[in-house]
Parts: structure tokens; sequence; C-alpha cells
């Protein structure tokens, strides 16, 4: 999911960042064509875009754990009505819990099949990853030093919250996160509500710095596109004409073979009617790569086309917005194991793992802004060791992969919609007339 405040400034950043991905690349290829060698190939990589490119991921670095941390308790706490819907709620949660482990367990199977990040000379992969390593020699040096086996299953479990935040310790944060989202929820009180208005406002702080960061991102992408150009040379068109190929091709089988399992089996609907009751809502979330913005139409589908209770699909739909983005984790999941094959770095079973899960937690709560899931994909590459530096390579892309991912999230809340809907016999003749309350439109605003 990436939605904007504003749909034309999202047009201009992706016009821009487009701009400095083909700049970047195209003067890249230049230098590595007729001054490989060259002294001030290396003088400007060292001393000008390579510090920009660094400056940049700090700043990225800077922000996402109080991002991640806000934006996970906030999620939490906006599944207030999961006490009022009581198993409606769960088998929400545990639907979206089940399917987004499908989701991503399928994009790793397929990047782990096809490897399209193999075949870059080791050599130069080696000597750029050395030369990124010391933007996020934190972060890696804390990620190295991490517990193995049942330990790090423990340290999940933070003894000192400040002291996770303060190693970058991601999954310490996020457990901290739940467990804090989840007192929210049990607790109401003036208090409380005065303490979750106090960490919204944390997070929206965050969105916005987030967003004044991404403007920088053309200007960014620029210098990473140049130096990985320089350094690849050609080879680096072929591993990103794969890249797009295996994410198109982990969506499609999500969306053409779990989706229509689920619909058929669970949900006992036919998967074509579905779709083309649905197509409306595909159509939009495709044309804005919004789901914030495609949620009111959603919901109208919901109620008009496919005839679900007005009480789950409202519900369901609005918290599947921002919890339920199989289309983003598994775009996360495919762009971190990527690049760690084209940096050759051989991800163990215990890392992917890492990876997996990392990306489902982040779906709850991914930031509503153009490229908020760039912080956790950042943070995650450095904590498997990898360059974040690798991120210019697939941004310049982003935008139709953006849709196509928009498309997948938009559609997986309709079946998750549907589904629910289905499990739920005792509200499933419920039809509230509810026209008077608060107006669908502005369902998606707070985020």
């Amino acid at each position: 999911m990436a939605a904007e405040a504003t749909p034309v400034d999202h047009s201009r950043l992706q016009k821009r960042i487009l701009a400095g991905f083909v700049l970047g690349l195209a003067g890249g290829l230049l230098a590595y064509t007729f001054a490989q060698d060259a002294g001030w190939v290396e003088w400007l990589v060292t001393y000008v875009t390579g510090p920009i490119g660094q400056i940049f991921l700090r700043l990225l670095f800077m922000l996402v754990i109080p991002l991640l941390f806000s934006a996970l308790v906030v999620g939490i706490a906006e599944m207030g009505e999961v006490r009022s819907l009581g198993r409606v709620g769960l088998k929400t949660l545990g639907y979206t819990v089940i399917v987004s482990s499908i989701a991503v367990a399928i994009s790793l199977l397929l990047v782990n099949l096809i490897r399209p990040g193999d075949g870059i000379d080791p050599a130069a992969a080696a000597e750029l990853l050395e030369q990124g390593a010391e933007g996020a020699s934190g972060i890696v040096e804390a990620s190295a030093a991490s517990e193995a086996g049942v330990n790090q299953i423990i340290a999940i479990v933070p003894n000192n919250i400040i002291a996770a935040m303060s190693a970058n310790d991601i999954l310490a944060v996020m457990f901290f996160a739940l467990f804090f989202g989840i007192g929210l929820l049990l607790v109401q009180s003036r208090r409380t509500a005065v303490l979750k208005d106090a960490i919204e406002g944390v997070f929206e702080v965050a969105m916005k710095l987030i967003g004044f960061v991404i403007q920088l991102a053309p200007i960014a992408i620029f210098c990473f596109m140049f130096n990985l150009t320089a350094q690849f040379g050609w080879d680096l068109l072929g591993k990103l004409a794969a890249f797009v190929a295996v994410v198109l091709l982990a969506l499609a089988v999500q969306m053409f073979g779990v989706f229509p399992l689920i619909l058929k089996f669970v949900a006992k609907k036919s998967p074509v009617a579905f779709f083309k009751q649905t197509r409306e809502a595909s159509l939009m979330a495709f044309s804005t790569a919004s789901s914030n913005a495609t949620l009111p139409t959603a919901l109208r589908v919901a109620d008009t086309e496919l005839n679900l209770p007005r009480r789950i699909a409202r519900f369901v739909l609005t918290i599947g917005a921002t919890a339920n983005q199989n289309g983003t984790a598994m775009f996360e999941g495919v762009t971190v194991l990527f690049l760690a094959q084209f940096f050759g770095i051989e991800l163990t079973l215990m890392d992917q793992a890492f990876v997996m899960l990392i990306c489902i937690l982040a779906g709850i709560g991914t930031a509503g802004v153009p490229g908020g899931s760039l912080p956790v994909i950042a943070l995650i590459l450095v904590g498997v060791g990898v360059d974040p530096a690798g991120i210019g390579l697939i941004l310049g892309v982003d935008r139709f992969l953006d849709m196509c991912r928009t498309t997948l999230n938009v559609v997986g809340d309709l079946v998750a919609a549907q589904t629910i809907s289905a499990l739920s016999p005792e509200l499933a003749e419920e039809r509230v007339a509810d026209t008077q309350s608060e107006p669908i439109g502005l369902a998606g605003e707070s985020r």
C-alpha cells in the first residue's frame, strides 16, 4: 500500500524518482563504458554520490524506530472494535496472520527457486558492499552479535525496551509495540485515551517527516543508480527485469491461486463471480496505487455488489487497509532476498524466517505515505547484512509494481470480508441501514 495525502504530489514525486533513476542509470552506464577506471569516477563516488546516498539512508534509519513503534501501536489500538465484534474480530486477526504468512512464504519460495539476483561479479559486489557497510555499521554489528537458536527466540522479548531501541533490535521493538497496543485495547480510560492520542501524534509526525525525507529520494536514487551502474554496468538491466518478473509472478500466484482457493472452499463463493463483482475496486486500486483512496469504493462494492453485512465489511475493510497488506509484504520479501542474492549473501533459514516475520508484522502498520515501506526494507536489509543502498535499484520501477501490489492488497481485503462473512453465519443476514452515520468516504482519512 502506498497511500498519499495528495495524488498530484505523489504523481510528481514518482516522475522525479523515475527521472533520477533514468539519469543515474544512464550516467553510470556511460561511466562504466567509457571511464571505468578513471580517477574522477572514483572521486565522484567517494566524495559526492556515496555520501549523499548515505545521508538519505541515515535519515531513514533515524525515523524507522519511532515510525514502526507508533504505527504498530496505533494499528493495534485502531482494532478497538475487536471487543465489540467478539469472534468476528478474532477471526479477522487470525485470517490476516494466516493469509499474510502464505503470501510471504510464496514470495520467498519463488525468489529462492528462480534466484533473479544471481550472476553478478562477486568481487564487484563485495567491494560495493564494503563501501556501503559503514553507513549502517551499528545495525549490522548489532545483527551480527544477535543470539542464535532458542536464545534468539527468547531475545524477541526485550528486558529493556530503551536498550532494544538504541540497538535497533527490530523484533524486540515490534514485540513491545504489539504488547503495548494490546494493553491500550484492554484498558479503556480517559488517561489511556490521551496516551493513545499522543502516540497517534508521534505516528503522524513520523509520517510527515518520512514524507519530507522521501522528497529527497530522486536525488538519492540518482546517486544510488550511478554508483551501482558504474560498478556493475549492463548486468543491472537484466537483473532488474528479472526482479520485476518475480514480483509480478508472486503477486499473480496469490491473486489467481490462493484467493480463488479461499473463495471456493472457505467462503463458498464463485471466484469468477467475485472478480467480476469487485472489478471496480480493482481498477480504482490499480489507477490510484492507494489502498486508502480505494477504501470508499471497496466499501460500496462490498455493500452493493457482494451484499456483505455492512458491520463486518466496514470493520474488515477498514482494518485491512492497514493490516492486511499481502502485496506489500510480498514485495518487501522479494526485494530483500533479491538484493541479498545480488550482493552474493546467502541467507540462512533463520535469516529468511526473520525476513518473513518482519514483513508480516510490518504489514500491520506500514506508513501511509509514498515509499512508506522503504524504512522497513532498509532496516531488514541491514539486519541481514545487505547494503541498503541497493534499494536504489528497485525504486525506479516501483510505481508500476506499487499499482500491482495495491490491487492485490485491495482485492485481498475484499476476499477477507467475503470469507469472514461466510464464517460468521450469525451476522450473514445483517443489513444495517446506516446511511445517516459517518460517511464512508471519510473512513480512510486518518491514515
